[in-house]
This record gives C-alpha cells, sequence and structure tokens, in this order.
C-alpha cells in the first residue's frame, strides 16, 4: 500500500462458525518490479483466482478522496493509512476514516511497518494509540501490519535476521491483540515472506493473510496459509472519487462474511 480467511477454493466462500473461532483475526510504497512477480516455489500453497468483495487501499498519497463516490463504485471495504514506523502519522487518515465510515464503507487502519526503526510493540502501541484500535460496530476491521521488502538502506529485511524477524512480527501481532483483543492482519508477499521470515508458519493460526501479487491470482501463498483473506491484485485500481487510481484489493467471501469479520463473530 503507498499490509480471517475464508477458505479461497470457493469463490466468496462459506465460512464455518469454527473456521472464524480459529482465524479470529497493505502494501509498501516500493516499485512494481519488487513485488509484481512471486516465485512459484515460495511455499507450499497456490491460491486459485476468486471472485469476492471489492476494496482498495488508500493513504495521503492519494490526495482528497469522495468516499460517497467510492462507495457509489462498488466498493465495499478499504484499508487506510494510520502510521508508519516509530512516529509518522499519516495527514490524511484523520479525514480518510471517519468519511469512509460514514460513506458505508468498511474500513480499517494499517501501519507501515519499519522493523529497523523499533520494537514491534512499540510500534503496534503507536498503531493503536493513532487510529488502529478496534470496535465491533460492523464497520472496523482488525488493523494490518503492511510488512515488505525495504527499499531504503538497510537490507531487504531491515538488518535483522529471520530469527530476529519472526520475533519482531511476534512481538507486533501480539501486542495488538492485548491492546485490541483482535489478531492484525498480516500485509506482505511471498518473495518476503521466505526470505526474511525463512517460510514461518507461526502466524497463519491467528492472523489473517493480505498477500501481495500483482497477476491474474493470487499465485503462491506465504508459508502457512491454505487460503487468503485479502489479495492485493493491483497497485493502480482505477475508482470514482480517487485522483489516479488506488491500490486494489479484494476480500475473499461476500460481504456478509466481510461484516462477520469486523464484528470477530
Amino acid at each position: 500500500m503507498p499490509r480471517w480467511i475464508w477458505p479461497g477454493a470457493i469463490a466468496c466462500a462459506v465460512v464455518t462458525a469454527a473456521t472464524l473461532v480459529a482465524t479470529p483475526v497493505l502494501a509498501r510504497e516500493i516499485g512494481a518490479a519488487t513485488r509484481a512477480t512471486e516465485p512459484a516455489s515460495a511455499a507450499p500453497a497456490a491460491a486459485p483466482a476468486a471472485a469476492g468483495t471489492p476494496g482498495i487501499s488508500v493513504s495521503a498519497a492519494h490526495g482528497t478522496i469522495t468516499w460517497t463516490s467510492v462507495y457509489a463504485a462498488g466498493i465495499r471495504f478499504a484499508y487506510i493509512k494510520a502510521t508508519e514506523g516509530t512516529s509518522t502519522r499519516d495527514s490524511s487518515f484523520n479525514a480518510n476514516y471517519p468519511n469512509a465510515y460514514y460513506a458505508g464503507i468498511i474500513r480499517g487502519a494499517y501501519h507501515l511497518a519499519v522493523p529497523s526503526a523499533s520494537t514491534g510493540t512499540v510500534q503496534a502501541d503507536f498503531l493503536a494509540s493513532n487510529g488502529g484500535a478496534w470496535s465491533a460496530d460492523g464497520k472496523t476491521l482488525p488493523a494490518a501490519l503492511d510488512i515488505e521488502a525495504n527499499t531504503s538502506s538497510g537490507g531487504y529485511c531491515y538488518g535483522l535476521s529471520v530469527s530476529g524477524m519472526v520475533a519482531w512480527i511476534t512481538a507486533f501481532v501480539n501486542e495488538y491483540h492485548a491492546r485490541t483483543g483482535r489478531w492484525a492482519v498480516l500485509h506482505t508477499t511471498a518473495s518476503f515472506w521466505r526470505v526474511c521470515t525463512g517460510n514461518s508458519t507461526a502466524f497463519a493460526a491467528h492472523s489473517p493473510l493480505s498477500v501481495v501479487h500483482w497477476d491474474t491470482s493470487a499465485g503462491t501463498l506465504p508459508a502457512g496459509w491454505s487460503v487468503y483473506t485479502f489479495w492485493q491484485p493491483t497497485d493502480c485500481q482505477p475508482v470514482s472519487g480517487v485522483t489516479g487510481c488506488a491500490e486494489g484489493s479484494t476480500f475473499n467471501g461476500a460481504v456478509d462474511r466481510l461484516v462477520a469479520l469486523a464484528n470477530n463473530t
């Protein structure tokens, strides 16, 4: 972005109550070359294309958004950038978040991870205190952790070892859960997950997956997940109400299941 689910093998999947209990529950502003291609060997599960509920991911980089027009265009959910690293707050969040809500869009906040800047605990607290909290109002999704390849100095994995990255993500999701009662969505690519976490399977049991794969299907998923909750198929989705284009997203299910995810039911 400018980061539970229900089985993706069936388009607009029907989810059992057991799945919801087991899985309670955008993309980094990086070049297309980094995220558009994911090798087929990155993880054991290959996800099929699925018709689902359309959404977008946005930040201040997308300018002033007319959310009533976004809703009229058929968009039913949005992940909206709230925070980045240790101290950066998105300048449009305080307008985008309530305006999306009042337009009828189910929305969640996302945090752009900078693991080299501070601990996962510190960054989860920063998110939860600055727009990333959760409420059972039917329109608030659990926040997402956008964790992808580092394109600045410090190395692809932010200078962390595989064990260090797994520990960082663990600290983030645990602290976010302690603060909100929800497990953060993990928004990532199969290649980052393979290289930087060593294909860790430690998070799939509780954190929903939002996979970045710019193609006609979600491709091979990061290790541990057999299905995705969200899939970002493009970084440029033309949408009425957004100047230029937004980052596209698809929820792997019908709107009623999206509401169930928002309500943690």
